[in-house]
């Protein structure tokens, strides 16, 4: 028999329409967006299913937005017969790592909204108040990466923000030190994309939306996981409720260290992956990491069935 982890999305995965189905199939996913709207005080719901898309893009309603739409996917998906008890571990990529946490059971639903929207105002208001954004490269290393941005920084700040799989990795920084990176990847051999994000992420840049979460995260009720989820700055596992606020806290100013994550993982005996939440960005990072792993997605009212026969067969 299998060890199976459920792994959630962070920004960047949402689409108009998300969710919607879900809602119209499950009585669960349904209560989700409605306790959703009473937290956030406004229609969450409305702006999954109907956009306008400029709006979702927005770092501060984008990342309340996707991780309601997971947990409402989950949600559906236990309401479908799935179960917390077929996973032994749990993680996520960035934001996703606030929906790993409520699914193990580490902070109730409306203290993780409400951490996560606010999250997502401090975000935004960083990325507003200095010009910056991220770069992906394609085709790199490690190595070659730091290179890069050592020869481009040029006394601004630029650094690795995700390694998100072999040869994939995101840098991040300030404006012009990204321009000066993308007119250097040739030169590394290598192919930059620039990303269509508000600002740098996971950078020094973002030490002022670190410094406003603490004291939220100081005030939100945290206990110990009851799967273990794995930490994006570390690759470890969380423990005691001080040590993941911590975890948080750092987790906005440092790199996603999302490939060792899922190599953690599988090293712990994860054969078997099930993708909770919009879009199949992780689901196409695995194929990268270890083709081996099965890797399931669940992120429509059509997915869940499937998934959750999966998970029974094992």
């Amino acid at each position: 028999m299998g060890t199976s982890a459920v792994i959630f999305p962070g920004q960047g995965s949402q689409l108009v329409g998300m969710g919607r189905d879900i809602a119209a199939a499950s009585v669960r996913a349904r209560d989700v967006f409605d306790r959703a709207n009473n937290v956030l005080g406004f229609d969450i719901a409305a702006l999954c299913f109907d956009g306008p898309a400029e709006r979702l893009a927005q770092t501060d309603i984008q990342q309340p937005a996707i991780f309601v739409t997971s947990i409402a996917l989950w949600e559906a998906f236990t309401e479908a017969g799935g179960t917390p008890e077929q996973f032994s571990f749990a993680g996520g990529l960035s934001l996703g790592e606030y929906s790993a946490l409520q699914v193990a059971g580490a902070v109730e639903f409306e203290d993780a909204l409400r951490l996560v929207q606010r999250r997502g105002q401090l975000m935004q208001t960083a990325a507003v108040a200095s010009p910056s954004g991220m770069v992906s490269l394609i085709g790199v290393d490690q190595a070659a990466a730091v290179a890069l941005c050592d020869r481009a920084r040029e006394g601004d700040v630029l650094a690795p923000a995700n390694f998100n799989c072999r040869g994939q990795i995101v840098i991040s920084g300030s404006r012009a030190a990204c321009d000066r990176a993308l007119e250097l990847t040739n030169e590394f051999g290598c192919r930059g994309i620039a990303l269509d994000v508000a600002g740098a992420f996971h950078s020094p840049l973002m030490e002022p939306a670190a410094e406003g979460l603490w004291p939220v995260l100081q005030e939100t009720p945290f206990t110990q996981p009851a799967i273990a989820v794995i930490a994006n700055v570390d690759a470890e596992y969380h423990g005691e409720a001080s040590a993941i606020r911590r975890s948080l806290r750092n987790q906005v100013v440092s790199p996603v260290l999302w490939q060792r994550c899922i190599e953690t993982l599988i090293s712990g005996g994860v054969d078997r992956f099930v993708e909770v939440g919009p879009g199949r960005v992780l689901t196409g990072l695995m194929r990268k990491i270890d083709r081996k792993m099965t890797a399931v997605n669940v992120s429509t009212a059509e997915s869940i069935s499937g998934a959750v026969a999966a998970l029974t067969e094992s």
